[in-house]
């Protein structure tokens, strides 16, 4: 930005958790801080530091927390992008008189101006593309944004770093949640949700394979942390009411594909999709799309895929995609998010029947 001209500030977005719940890991902001110092100082860039804590609290972890109780698997970076890096931030320049024309961020993606509609297109580099999260952006926060990095690749962006001498030419590229650092997603659960000890059965036949601290550590499709034997196991259902995660074996997960599902609280960046035409979704983060058909609903959308998907989560995105463009994308719903009470009785008692001398579970417990 400076190399095309431009009068640049830099600011550093607080966004770690609200003060009482600073203490569950190292505050990010203190490394975040060196590297930013050492890359501005030497070429003169003022950096400003913004604290977001309050308005990241309200606007992403409140709804994390409460999609996580629901039993569903929310994005917190999806909602961060729309409401606080474009939305909180943005207000912030406007109540401060801070005359900005733009703000340019490091995300991978790329933004064609079309005159009075913006585009939001594909990184070239389609490992590092970023317009899963960044699809609920609205055309006025398109028109303010600027992405210098989506035209390159990681290892273009690493050389060039080194050539201007930058301190971060090396530093390991970011994971996970944007505002947990170091923390790990579960203890940042436990701080909120507590633990509920629960069961982990195998769902084709009821068997108790295993307990849990709590269901809302688990999403579908995951197949770490459920510490069991004889696997690889995978998440296909949850029971939130009774506290219950349904496993499946890898040899049978392909039978619990699903090929269709909502989305609910659609946004699109410009016109919505054409309904019935060959599209492409992304179920998750990463270079991988799935070809589609849309059908509007009276209240959602209806998405038709052309190959099974097992690891499709309620809450999760679903992001949508006509070649390079991202058309934006809405947040799926599923016609049940666990087992029927009575089909989860028959699997119990049938586990108790046939194991009644290994002493598994109680038939109501």
């Amino acid at each position: 930005m400076l190399d095309r001209g431009h009068d640049v500030t830099a600011f550093y977005l607080k966004i770690w958790l609200e003060d009482e719940r600073a203490n569950l890991g190292d505050c990010p902001w203190d490394e975040d801080l060196r590297y930013v110092r050492a890359v501005c100082d030497p070429l003169g860039v003022p950096v400003e530091v913004v604290p977001l804590q309050r308005e990241y609290h309200q606007r992403v972890v409140e709804d994390a927390i409460r999609e996580l109780r629901a039993g569903r698997t929310p994005s917190p970076d999806i909602l961060c992008n729309r409401r606080v890096k474009f939305g909180a931030f943005f207000e912030f320049l406007e109540t401060n008189a801070m005359p900005f024309d733009a703000v340019a961020t490091g995300h991978y993606a790329r933004v064609e101006d079309l005159g009075e509609h913006r585009t939001l297109l594909k990184a070239v580099d389609p490992k590092k593309d970023q317009t899963y999260f960044l699809h609920r952006l609205t055309q006025d926060q398109l028109a303010r944004s600027r992405f210098p990095l989506g035209s390159l690749h990681k290892a273009e962006v690493r050389a060039l770093a080194k050539s201007f001498g930058l301190a971060t030419y090396e530093r390991p590229d970011s994971q996970g949640i944007c505002f947990l650092g170091t923390l790990p997603y579960d203890d940042f659960v436990r701080a909120y949700l507590g633990e509920a000890p629960g069961e982990i059965r195998h769902l084709e036949s009821g068997r108790l394979l295993g307990t849990h601290r709590g269901c809302w550590f688990f999403t579908i499709g995951q197949r770490r942390g459920l510490g069991l034997g004889g696997g690889p196991w995978f998440v296909v259902a949850k029971n939130i009411e009774d506290n219950l995660v349904w496993v499946t074996h890898r040899e049978s997960l392909d039978a619990h594909g699903r090929t269709h599902f909502d989305l609910v609280h659609c946004h699109w960046i410009g016109s919505p999709p054409v309904w019935g035409d060959a599209l492409e979704v992304k179920l998750r983060h990463g270079p991988r799309t799935q070809s589609a058909t849309l059908t509007r609903l009276d209240e959602s959308v209806r998405v038709d895929l052309t190959e099974p998907d097992p690891g499709i989560a309620a809450g999760q995105s679903a992001v949508v995609y006509d070649g390079e463009r991202c058309l934006g994308g809405g947040l799926i719903t599923l016609p049940t998010a666990c087992l029927s009470t009575s089909r989860k009785s028959e699997l119990i008692e049938h586990d108790v029947d046939h194991h009644a001398g290994h002493r598994y579970i109680e038939p109501n417990g």
